[in-house]
């Protein structure tokens, strides 16, 4: 029923510096499960963008800030951040948390109060980590997700799911079946889903 939806329109932060890494193929399955769902989604590349690192400057935090005051690609990112009713981060892990790529623009979020009121508040969220070792644990993958876990909950966001798996040397993710098909359902839960913070 279109009643039930809960998220209109999706923004997908793909922050691999590979196009088609296996981060971006379980984004992609999570924007198939979101669309199939009714919503629109939208993609971003994160890894070709001139994205400046937060500058501390506090500009955005004044009572009359519009936005941040590093004027690079990041001016463009905010206003699809505040029109998505979802944002998913797709990420590999990079030496034990998520990629550079993907942590210029959280650091960089620090400036979406500057461009609506309470911006994170029940945003829905989703993230897809994939990594090189045997387990979240070995590989690092369970620090980034707690990271997003707290954050998450620091802000008010609602974090609908995570999937994460392996893709070390000698497997592919798409052979990964079932975490292809849980990243699938996480795009449907983050449409239509209720709240929840559980790792999937």
């Amino acid at each position: 029923m279109a009643s039930e939806l809960k998220a209109k329109k999706v923004l997908v932060l793909l922050g691999s510096p590979r196009k088609k890494g296996n981060s971006a193929t379980l984004a992609q399955r999570i924007t198939k499960g979101a669309e199939e769902a009714g919503a629109q989604v939208e993609s971003i590349y994160l890894n070709g963008l001139k994205i400046t690192p937060c500058q501390s400057c506090y500009v955005c935090q004044k009572p009359d800030a519009t936005k941040c005051a590093v004027d690079d690609d990041m001016q463009a990112i905010y206003p699809k951040l505040i029109e998505a009713d979802a944002w998913v981060f797709a990420s590999p892990v990079f030496f034990f948390s998520f990629s550079a790529q993907t942590k210029l623009l959280l650091d960089r979020c620090f400036a979406l109060n500057a461009y609506g009121v309470k911006p994170w508040r029940d945003k829905r969220i989703a993230v897809a980590m994939t990594y090189g070792g045997e387990n979240a644990f070995s590989s690092g993958c369970v620090n980034a997700l707690r990271t997003f876990q707290d954050l998450c909950n620091y802000v008010h966001a609602n974090l609908v799911g995570m999937v994460h798996g392996t893709a070390s040397a000698g497997t592919d993710i798409n052979e990964n079946t079932a975490l292809l098909e849980k990243a699938e359902e996480l795009g449907r839960k983050l449409v239509v889903g209720s709240r929840s913070a559980a790792m999937v």
